[in-house]
């Protein structure tokens, strides 16, 4: 197979060379020249076999847009394009839309492996016509690990980034679980060694997960996490899940509040919380502390 991928960044670069170890050629665009094989989309197109299939890896949004509006121009009944990107599924169906009136196909592809895709495989969620995916299978099969799972065709255009979606939002809810646990097993000053505690439950317990992994290395690269701050962002796809939710009357507890938790991540000190102290003070006499609260934890008081 021969295809050609649009974006080769940290993600299309690796992906790139994955599917080039698993014999498909892949010629490759992105707008640093140092990575690229082409020095335009359109060498990029010309350059491949008919069916043309492009492969886009580019931030969702308006460069997505772009860039699939740019490919609806270029190319011709038959070919397909996949956005392996994390576009909101409702922009998929845009997408299947605009360049269906010219014949053209699209997958939406959920992708998951991060920077470790590469040598482990990527976790691949393809949305799109059973005719268009099979175009694609051969890039499917090099880039998905190689256990049997790795690869679902998840249903009509837009369910590979529905379901990656709500993978992300899971996902945003296994880390802020590890992460309270973590938080508790430090400051109870009970137990000796927190990074051996989680070592431990690496192996034959039921929360044992990669994530867990991932924590554990960072303790070990970097005990008491002291070079971290605590702040962390959201890359919008844990909000569209909750959307979702409130759209289907789906009850999302835990979700829901591990997104609100990176919200608050970023405060350096809430406002809203200052508006419960002040109630508190109000109807009970609590006291209250001037300006910002100190660093050390406390022990909550109770109403």
């Amino acid at each position: 197979m021969h295809l050609g991928m649009i974006g080769l960044g940290k993600m299309g670069a690796n992906m790139r060379e994955r599917m080039r170890r698993g014999d498909v050629t892949v010629t490759g665009y992105d707008r640093d020249p140092d990575v690229s094989d082409v020095d335009s989309v359109e060498a990029l197109v010309d350059a491949l076999p008919s069916p043309k299939v492009v492969w886009v890896m580019v931030p969702s949004g308006d460069p997505t847009r772009d860039v699939v509006a740019r490919l609806g121009e270029l190319l011709s009944e038959g070919d397909v394009v996949v956005d392996g990107g994390n576009s909101r599924w409702t922009d998929d169906e845009r997408h299947h839309a605009e360049l269906g009136e010219k014949g053209i196909g699209f997958i939406d592809c959920g992708v998951s492996g991060g920077v470790w895709g590469l040598d482990n495989g990527y976790a691949l969620m393809a949305g799109g016509s059973a005719e268009d995916v099979a175009k694609v299978q051969p890039a499917f099969d090099a880039l998905k690990p190689p256990a049997d799972s790795g690869f679902v065709h998840a249903g009509r255009v837009g369910a590979g980034h529905f379901s990656k979606m709500v993978h992300n939002g899971i996902e945003y809810a296994m880390m802020q679980a590890y992460a309270e646990g973590y938080e508790l097993l430090e400051k109870a000053q009970l137990v000796d060694n927190v990074t051996e505690v989680l070592d431990s439950w690496r192996e034959g317990t039921v929360v044992r997960s990669w994530l867990l992994d991932l924590l554990v290395a960072a303790m070990e690269e970097d005990p008491g996490l002291s070079k971290i701050a605590g702040w962390a962002d959201d890359s919008g796809e844990g909000r569209w899940t909750v959307e979702a939710a409130i759209e289907h009357a789906v009850p999302m507890h835990a979700i829901s509040a591990s997104l609100f938790a990176r919200f608050a991540s970023r405060q350096d000190e809430s406002p809203a919380m200052k508006a419960v102290a002040a109630m508190r003070q109000q109807f009970g006499g609590h006291a209250v502390r001037a300006g910002a609260p100190p660093k050390a934890n406390d022990d909550a008081q109770t109403s």
